[in-house]
């Protein structure tokens, strides 16, 4: 090796090392916990950790033994502008928007059932107690109260960061649930907003997937976060109220105006951007669709649902894609979703087909009850001879 070749090496060493400290000097570092949603205080090792800012992947690794994933990466944790990403085999994947230094996520096994659903609520060190609520007709899940029918609070925490743990395993139809957060630790004050220290956040799980995600309005006050109903019809439907009560008893009277559905729901306003921007997404999602790329699709739908919740077609694309993709439960989920949101003169059409494909669902997991209720429901909405033959179907099988 000549003395030229040794000079540019030494150079390239040195460009190297200032890159090193430059990178170091920038990153900040980030630890994150990850436990199960399912079982108290159970580490989840191996889990990949993924930290994205623009598109851009900055971090990534696994979840060590108890649990925890460090690393140094070149922005801030607590920038919101980037996304956490955790997967792991058997567990839903979780998409979280930051901040998250220090935070802990409970990520959530596969469901098997077709009406079921599971709810995770974390939030941060401080307050320290905030409890799940699951009402619905003759029942109220907390922590006084754990098991109802089928359903149960599976975990629940009283030191911070969660996770609380609502499962329902069978959705009773024709009944409405609401889900709520109470401020346990501040339950004596009124009109606080110690709530939103915690930065909680509510994710919603369905079959595989994470369906729904909520955070906390910083500029609403009250211990009692309302946060979504499950309609008679089983679409989740957002409601973010906020009142007072003093007493976890307290909570389920304060939720029968909600239960019962007599409040009006208010959507929230859609800017003339984020509703652009959602048609551009769903496009891009029907183009993924039509070249087979079902997980693409999914994610440019769920994106475009996300910016413009009210958005019925992109719901209806998304249950004809989970369709695809082999995801029946979320198949549902979004389909119902597309039926309570369709209106205008297509409608019609947009109902029937939906109950359509829930019918095929549940016909070819042999539920032949639910599949008759969803093919007469077709029929009702629009008549096709398709829904005829599986309503002669369904009551052959009944027969």
């Amino acid at each position: 090796m000549n003395r030229n070749t040794i000079h540019r090496l030494q150079q390239a060493l040195t460009t190297f090392s200032l890159l090193v400290c430059a990178f170091a000097a920038r990153a900040e570092p980030v630890e994150i916990h990850v436990l199960s949603a399912t079982v108290r205080d159970q580490s989840i090792g191996g889990a990949e950790v993924l930290l994205q800012k623009n598109g851009q992947q900055t971090a990534h690794g696994y979840s060590d033994d108890d649990g925890k994933f460090h690393d140094l990466i070149r922005f801030s944790a607590d920038d919101p502008g980037a996304t956490l990403i955790i997967r792991k085999n058997g567990y839903s994947t979780l998409v979280a928007k930051c901040p998250c230094n220090g935070l802990t996520y409970a990520i959530s096994p596969v469901m098997g059932e077709l009406d079921g659903l599971r709810v995770v609520l974390n939030w941060g060190q401080t307050p320290l107690d905030l409890d799940a609520h699951l009402v619905y007709p003759g029942e109220h899940i907390y922590w006084y109260s754990k098991q109802g029918d089928e359903a149960a609070l599976d975990v629940d925490q009283t030191a911070g960061f969660g996770p609380e743990t609502v499962t329902i395993q069978n959705r009773h139809r024709g009944q409405r649930y609401i889900y709520a957060v109470h401020d346990y630790s501040d339950r004596a004050l009124i009109g606080t907003n110690a709530m939103e220290l915690g930065r909680p956040q509510v994710r919603v799980y369905v079959g595989q997937t994470l369906v729904r995600s909520y955070t906390i309005d910083p500029a609403r006050k009250g211990n009692l976060w309302s946060v979504f109903a499950i309609t008679e019809s089983g679409d989740i439907e957002d409601l973010d109220r906020y009142t007072d009560v003093s007493h976890p008893e307290d909570v389920a009277p304060a939720l029968a105006s909600d239960l019962s559905g007599s409040l009006r729901v208010s959507r929230r306003s859609i800017s003339a951007n984020d509703r652009a921007q959602a048609n551009e997404l769903n496009r891009d999602g029907e183009a993924a669709y039509h070249r087979m790329d079902y997980d693409t699709a999914i994610r440019l739908f769920q994106q475009a649902i996300e910016l413009n919740p009210g958005f019925g077609q992109a719901y209806s694309n998304l249950g004809l894609t989970f369709d695809k993709a082999g995801n029946e439960a979320e198949a549902i989920w979004a389909d119902r979703k597309a039926i309570a949101l369709a209106s205008g003169a297509d409608a019609p059409r947009v109902r029937a087909s939906s109950y359509y494909n829930i019918a095929r669902i549940y016909e070819s997991k042999s539920e032949w009850v639910k599949a008759l209720d969803s093919y007469q429901a077709a029929e009702n909405a629009r008549h096709s001879d398709a829904y005829t033959a599986g309503i002669g179907r369904m009551r052959q099988k009944l027969n």
